[in-house]
């Protein structure tokens, strides 16, 4: 018997709360920018990630969620050289996805924030058309939550032996609900994956407004930005790379 993926009922009551405060041209709109910010990084990289200089890979950990406040701090941790040949290797190596990707995130074994999201947010945003995003606010396989979790049914199984194995069982359910949101409409804001990637932003911010509102005074939840502007901090695209830096 096949496994049913999608919880559509809990997806379709999410997209609801999603549109009661923000619109489909600003979703959509969102979703241009996170194009412009694939391509960008894209441009920057070139078809060479080896020739990334200090500024180069400066700039290009500005644009993603969990490094870009933390920048210095990370590049502590890996020279220009070493994290352009660990890029190479996780984007054009020959091995297997599972092990490149686990490989590139032993690079960051001091940062473990890093190591858990920059992988698959590089996969994706150099790569839109092959790979798709993994953060922890996709889906954290230590406290079993995240927006993926939130909108896929309990007998979806994300759990594997390692990270890289973990990024193929989210491909997996990324996939079908892509499928099905293009279907019913929830995905269909943007291009490619790029309209689940606003969904499930949208679905995450709401999450989290929802916990705030519940565990946190009046007071502190005023000064969270607004719903839009929690979209577009999740995913990289509020603020130019130098104002992020």
């Amino acid at each position: 018997m096949s496994v049913q993926v999608v919880d559509n009922p809990a997806a379709l009551e999410f997209f609801e709360q999603v549109l009661a405060a923000v619109s489909r041209e600003e979703l959509a709109e969102i979703a241009d920018d996170v194009r412009a910010k694939s391509d960008a990084m894209r441009a920057l990289v070139g078809e060479d990630p080896t020739r990334l200089d200090y500024a180069g890979v400066r700039e290009l950990l500005g644009w993603v969620f969990c490094t870009r406040r933390h920048v210095d701090k990370v590049m502590a941790f890996v020279t220009p050289e070493e994290f352009g040949r660990g890029l190479e290797d996780l984007l054009h190596g020959a091995d297997p996805l599972a092990a490149r990707y686990d490989r590139f995130r032993e690079l960051f074994v001091d940062r473990p924030d890093a190591a858990a999201d920059l992988p698959g947010e590089l996969l994706h945003f150099l790569d839109p058309d092959r790979y798709w995003l993994w953060t922890r606010w996709v889906w954290d396989p230590d406290a079993d939550t995240g927006a993926l979790r939130l909108v896929t049914t309990d007998e979806v199984g994300l759990d594997a032996p390692t990270p890289g194995e973990g990024y193929y069982a989210v491909g997996e359910a990324m996939a079908m609900l892509e499928a099905n949101g293009k279907a019913v409409g929830f995905t269909s804001m943007g291009a490619g994956l790029f309209g689940t990637d606003v969904f499930l932003a949208g679905v995450y911010a709401t999450y989290m407004y929802t916990v705030l509102q519940m565990r946190l005074s009046r007071e502190f939840t005023k000064v969270m930005p607004p719903l839009p502007g929690l979209v577009r901090r999740l995913l990289g695209v509020h603020a130019t790379p130098a104002r992020r830096s």
